[in-house]
């Protein structure tokens, strides 16, 4: 329906002043579902609600010029984006998803670590989750490194999940920058963590798995890229880890097996 809205009005100027037979007769909705819209668009509740949305952070709706342009093309593409932090992140040419297990092994950190300097060195931006593991990890040896990070959140910025990365979203917010597609008073929810997933893949020109189980959630991410046409890359491990056997498998499907950072290099650059 908000897309039917975007076609029929871009800049979203006139719809306060649609009336009831407007929204029957143009958008073919009932006369009951138009009367709650029309209460819910003129709600003093709502518009005090967005006006602290608005003091807390960035609205970033579908045709704003800092919306991201990868995202923009993907067929599900969230119509509002609310953003904390540096905007100018948004800008940016070349972005890297990374995403992986929520409990990692030591040779993940040093993976990471081999793979992450190349990387920022050709000025990309590193998007994850904020997820406890791979993702909090991904986004730490960035900001280590003085790179360039972007958090993906499944929540509201009033909140945090998991808690213990309370200190991690300060930094990020100051000095990089949170994306959510969650207003900030709304709280985390089992099924917003795979609805973000979509965004971590689709803001990037591919996924980068570091470690995961053969079922795992990190494979929602992955599914999320290939149905949106983004490249795919696992870093590969031992046989007797099971904490790589899902990487192995992406693998032998088809992801581009990574040793180093020249692997992802040479697809971004053909």
């Amino acid at each position: 329906m908000l897309k039917q809205f975007l076609q029929f009005d871009p800049s979203l100027e006139f719809v306060f002043s649609l009336s009831l037979k407007e929204l029957t007769s143009n958008f073919n909705l009932s006369s009951k579902r138009a009367s709650t819209f029309l209460t819910h668009l003129h709600s003093d509740s709502n518009r005090k609600q967005l006006l602290i949305n608005l003091s807390e952070c960035a609205l970033l709706p579908f045709w704003h010029p800092n919306y991201p342009k990868l995202l923009r093309g993907i067929p599900d593409a969230p119509l509002l984006l609310y953003a904390k932090g540096d905007l100018k992140l948004l800008g940016m040419d070349s972005y890297l998803s990374i995403v992986g297990t929520r409990k990692c092994s030591n040779l993940a950190l040093a993976s990471l670590k081999k793979v992450l300097p190349p990387l920022l060195n050709e000025g990309f931006v590193i998007v994850s989750g904020m997820a406890e593991g791979i993702d909090s990890i991904a986004h730490d040896v960035t900001v280590e490194l003085g790179g360039k990070t972007i958090a993906i959140l499944g929540f509201g910025f009033q909140y945090c999940y998991p808690k213990a990365n309370q200190p991690l979203m300060q930094t990020l917010a100051q000095d990089q920058l949170l994306l959510s597609g969650y207003a900030p008073h709304i709280p985390p929810r089992k099924w917003h963590f795979p609805e973000r997933n979509r965004i971590i893949s689709g803001l990037s020109f591919g996924t980068l798995v570091v470690e995961a189980k053969e079922r795992s959630g990190t494979l929602i991410t992955v599914d999320q890229a290939l149905e949106q046409g983004r490249e795919v890359f696992a870093i590969p491990g031992s046989i007797l880890n099971d904490f790589s056997s899902g990487c192995n498998k992406m693998i032998q499907d088809g992801a581009k097996l990574v040793q180093n950072a020249h692997d992802i290099l040479d697809e971004w650059k053909e």
